[in-house]
């Protein structure tokens, strides 16, 4: 069985990191991706989806020092569902995609002095950050 997501998107708004208990760190932000298509009119249609992402320990730390609104990033990870039962007793569920790691293809601003950014940040499980020299550009 296998749960692995690959997604292509801009980034919502800069992460939000929290420090936790022994130095541990996660950060949250969205990412929207972007489907363009054909109505049956024969219109062009452009459809948006936002996607919850979150990242630990290392990969969140560099996350926050890399990653900014607006960027376009490339994202492997996997999808995380929580369910819980509200106030009223209706079950919930949200769910997120946690980033295994994560490349910086474009700044927002093509016309800014930074530059794309290729170093890819693995973070293959929240149990030990590894970093990959040898694997450079998107897998695709």
């Amino acid at each position: 069985m296998v749960n692995k997501v690959f997604l292509l998107g801009r980034l919502g708004k800069d992460p939000e990191v929290k420090y936790l208990d022994n130095n541990r760190a996660v950060a949250n932000f969205t990412l929207a991706t972007n489907e363009v298509f054909l109505d049956k009119s024969g219109n062009k249609v452009e459809q948006t989806d936002w996607h919850n992402i979150e990242m630990w320990d290392a990969l969140a730390k560099n996350a926050e020092k890399v990653l900014k609104k607006g960027r376009t990033v490339f994202i492997e990870g996997k999808i995380k569902n929580d369910t819980w039962v509200d106030k009223e007793g209706n079950k919930r569920t949200t769910m997120r995609i946690r980033a295994l790691q994560f490349q910086v293809v474009s700044t927002h601003n093509p016309n800014s002095n930074e530059h794309s950014n290729h170093d890819k940040h693995d973070h293959p499980n929240e149990n030990g950050p590894t970093h990959d020299d040898n694997e450079t550009g998107l897998p695709f």
